[in-house]
């Protein structure tokens, strides 16, 4: 992770050097391998960088610990090391943007794709995407768009493309917007993520977005015909996440292309639609199952702090799993559980959510003399919301990041834990969020499910596997 930092974490590298220390130093404890009493020096001198002597002696102490045990240390530690897998070369190869974490491409390579291109342009959300693949750091791009759209030599280097897939950010769908949308500059990002089609020409593209694409569909399909000519077949559909056993009422647009002769875009589409019917029904208290129940945290400005009230980014995974947890899983057992911890709320905020009944939200009578904003009531009626135990949870989104009111746990008196918004997003337990917790929740609010992922890249993926 170090040549990651050094790369893309200038300003503040030894913060995240220091934070890259504590957390390996707390596997090795979990784990009872002692960290080795040496100075020697095992990372290239180009990654000192900003480091004083003793932060530069103890992350090369901490290096070379993993190193002389690579026999004994967990999986996990092993994703602390430098990346090596090139992936130019591979079979079904894919290009992701707007990446993210990588929701999407965890999906995809379920399905067989192998990225070897990965764009993004936050390194905060790439640092995950990174951390748990063992992709070498030649194949990511953190960047703009237009810069990779427009580098010809960067897209020579990746042909034969089997797949583009991305979602590029959109906010000129208003239907009282007249200005076409791809002349829209609010969607310039759109119209970059175009460009690149039109440049790599890949054998299928993927690109996803918000609900509200639908009322411009036929302006759309336009656009991406204009660019991309007729060499493709092009169709858009809307599929909601709880119809393919993800427990989350999650709709979303896909538009899909192929430009491969006999096989046509919406024949991809109604099999992918077909899946819905193979799927069984998932509830919120599936997606909880066997997590560790927390406290209410209700001490703010207590960054580091972690205990078995209040959870650990870390702790061995002695918890059982269910059918539906098994299946994200890939039937594995990780070593840890990550990410389970609280956030903070105020006295008043936790007293809503234990007043508050299953499936209620801030109109609600059992909180009428404690909710802060009855006098605007219409406008934050969705203030407060309890998730139902025994229904799909409403969309994850990037809100999640400021609080998580309208993410109420079932049964405990506190929001959602990122562990337990990964799970709805159907990420496996042994995918872990790095950087600073309430980014966590970004890189899960904005992810597509990854078995939804699954699904629809499998529908391609059997049309170039003979």
């Amino acid at each position: 992770m170090i040549e990651f930092y050094n790369r893309y974490f200038k300003s503040n590298y030894k913060s995240k050097v220091n934070q890259l220390i504590f957390d390996i130093k707390r596997l090795l404890e979990l784990e009872n391998i002692l960290v080795v009493n040496s100075n020697f020096i095992v990372l290239d001198e180009a990654f000192k960088g900003s480091l004083d002597i003793e932060t530069w002696i103890e992350i090369n102490r901490l290096y070379n610990t993993i190193r002389l045990n690579e026999d004994k240390v967990s999986s996990t530690l092993k994703k602390f090391i430098n990346k090596t897998e090139k992936i130019n070369k591979s079979k079904l190869k894919c290009i992701d943007t707007f990446a993210g974490c990588g929701g999407l491409s965890l999906g995809l390579m379920n399905a067989g794709f192998n990225p070897s291109l990965i764009n993004e342009i936050e390194p905060k959300y790439l640092e995950s995407y990174y951390f748990n693949h063992n992709i070498h750091l030649n194949n990511y791009h953190c960047g703009d768009i237009k810069d990779l759209a427009e580098n010809k030599e960067l897209i020579k280097s990746h042909k034969n493309i089997d797949l583009v897939v991305g979602g590029p950010p959109c906010q000129g769908f208003s239907m009282a917007n007249r200005q076409r949308i791809i002349d829209d500059p609010r969607n310039k990002l759109y119209k970059n993520y175009l460009d690149l089609l039109s440049n790599v020409r890949p054998k299928f593209f993927i690109m996803e977005n918000v609900k509200g694409m639908m009322k411009k569909s036929n302006e759309i399909l336009e656009n991406f015909y204009s660019i991309l000519g007729n060499d493709y077949s092009i169709e858009m559909v809307l599929l909601n996440a709880r119809d393919y056993g993800i427990p989350q009422n999650r709709e979303r647009v896909f538009v899909i292309g192929s430009s491969i002769n006999n096989v046509k875009a919406q024949d991809i589409i109604k099999d992918i639609l077909d899946q819905r019917v193979k799927s069984k029904p998932v509830k919120l208290k599936d997606a909880l199952f066997g997590l560790p129940p927390l406290e209410p945290k209700r001490d703010k400005n207590t960054k580091g702090i972690e205990n078995d009230k209040i959870g650990y980014k870390f702790r061995l995974n002695v918890y059982i799993q269910n059918e539906f947890v098994q299946e994200i899983n890939n039937k594995k057992h990780s070593s840890y559980l990550a990410n389970h911890t609280n956030r903070y709320n105020n006295d008043r905020d936790i007293e809503i959510f234990d007043k508050l009944p299953q499936g209620a939200n801030s109109l609600h009578e059992s909180i009428k003399e404690i909710m802060p904003y009855t006098s605007r009531n219409h406008m934050f009626k969705d203030k407060y919301f309890k998730l139902k135990e025994t229904e799909v949870s409403k969309t994850m989104t990037s809100h999640m990041k400021m609080d998580c009111n309208m993410y109420i746990h079932p049964t405990q008196p506190r929001g959602l834990s990122p562990r337990e918004a990964s799970r709805i997003q159907t990420f496996p337990d042994d995918f872990i969020f790095m950087g600073a917790n309430n980014t966590w929740y970004a890189q899960i609010g904005n992810a597509v499910p990854v078995k939804l992922a699954e699904v629809i890249s499998k529908q391609i993926a059997k049309h170039l596997v003979k």
